[in-house]
């Protein structure tokens, strides 16, 4: 055989045998980089017993993306069920689907992509919802949390003491974060940067003044306990003011929700009058203009109607 054929087979043959082995690392550590991230996300954030984690091929490529990021750390700070990202999108994009499907038969099919946008929004709003929802109910936790911390620090006990019990005794969602807290101040991190975290997770101006009255008071010492008092009291002020001002504002906020209801709703009556009036309509360029333009509106004045009845105290 001539010798330059056989070392052109030759290295044929070896560069066939590294492609392989390279494609089998390659493949070996990419599970072993999905095993760890499933791990990590479980023992990040434990099911509820008797739930099984579903959807885990979606949920291992979402989490790779910026996308998937930004949806995990808001799922962090709901308190939801829904732990890993990628059950969340499927949901999310079947509940789209099924608002696009609807749109779609009960107005028209121009409706179907404005509903289905809509809905995206929608999930998004929601996560945001949960958020402050949860915000305000730890917001109402601060006066007895506050209070805790100040008995705990009369009785002698060390601040990071004062934090886990008052994990063990108070509710979700403080009971959770401070929880979360000790663990963090268990294995050295600094009162500072523990505290920090919670301020950043559910941002208040009240939550802010409690974790700068504890910090300060780790960092240059003084007087905690009659500072945690004073404390309690100003919170429990800014409470009840807080519960004043929404049960005035409620009128406020039921308008902001009818405006929209009410657009939705004539565009329904209108094609239970006239079927098929929805269709001649949005099937020219100057009907379809028309609907962007009176969604626009309707959007905007839902959005004039929240801004302007949010009073921050």
């Amino acid at each position: 055989m001539n010798p330059l054929i056989a070392l052109t087979l030759g290295a044929t043959l070896l560069a066939c045998v590294l492609v392989i082995a390279g494609v089998h690392v390659y493949l070996a550590g990419r599970a072993q980089r999905a095993a760890l991230i499933a791990r990590l996300a479980s023992d990040g954030a434990p099911e509820p017993a008797g739930r099984r984690r579903r959807f885990p091929g979606v949920d291992r490529r979402l989490r790779g993306t910026a996308l998937g990021r930004r949806i995990e750390r808001k799922l962090a700070v709901t308190g939801l069920d829904l732990t890993p990202p990628g059950e969340f999108f499927v949901y999310m994009l079947m509940s789209v689907a099924g608002i696009w499907l609807l749109a779609a038969s009960f107005l028209a099919p121009f409706f179907g992509p404005v509903a289905g946008l809509v809905g995206v929004w929608a999930a998004g709003a929601f996560l945001d919802w949960q958020r402050a929802r949860r915000t305000e109910r730890f917001i109402n936790q601060l006066p007895e949390l506050a209070r805790i911390l100040a008995n705990a620090t009369q009785a002698g006990l060390a601040l990071r003491t004062a934090i886990a019990m008052a994990a063990e005794e108070l509710e979700a969602p403080a009971g959770e974060e401070l929880a979360r807290v000790a663990d963090r101040l268990a294995v050295g991190h600094s009162i500072e940067e523990s505290l920090g975290e919670i301020a950043e997770r559910l941002p208040s101006r009240e939550l802010v003044v409690l974790v700068s009255t504890l910090v300060l008071s780790a960092r240059a010492g003084g007087a905690l306990v009659g500072s945690l008092r004073n404390l309690t009291v100003t919170l429990e002020q800014r409470k009840e003011t807080r519960r004043e001002i929404r049960t005035q504002l409620s009128q406020v906020t039921v308008t902001a929700y009818l405006v929209p209801a009410i657009g939705l709703g004539s565009l329904l009556l209108v094609n239970l009058m006239m079927p098929g009036a929805l269709d001649r309509m949005t099937g020219a360029f100057l009907g379809q203009s028309a609907v962007l333009v009176a969604l626009g509106l309707f959007t905007l004045g839902f959005v004039l109607i929240r801004r302007l009845s949010k009073i921050d105290v």
